[in-house]
């Protein structure tokens, strides 16, 4: 699982690739850290070469979310693939995040 998060004019940008298990979950708690520190802008986060979500992925993602909502920023996530917007939509996070 791979997380790479550049910075752009308008915001953070962030791919998200790979699976995302609990042991992956646990290393890209780290790696997070720029998203975090920067919830008060606007962060998407391209998941097209997302695998696979987990609940550790799923509580990562509302980590973010929660900073955000923090810090007055705007989250969109985008490009997800056909499987993890059912466990999106299973599990309510599909009407915590604008996805596109």
């Amino acid at each position: 699982m791979i997380f790479d998060i550049q910075q752009q004019p308008q915001g953070m940008y962030a791919t998200v690739s790979g699976r995302l298990d609990t042991p992956a979950a646990v290393k890209a708690q780290q790696e997070i850290n720029p998203l975090l520190e920067n919830a008060d802008k606007a962060i998407t986060l391209d998941c097209k070469d997302l695998e696979y979500i987990s609940s550790s992925g799923l509580r990562l993602f509302l980590t973010i979310r929660k900073e955000v909502a923090a810090k007055g920023g705007s989250i969109v996530i985008e490009n997800i693939n056909e499987d993890i917007k059912k466990v999106f939509m299973m599990t309510g996070f599909f009407n915590l995040f604008d996805i596109r």
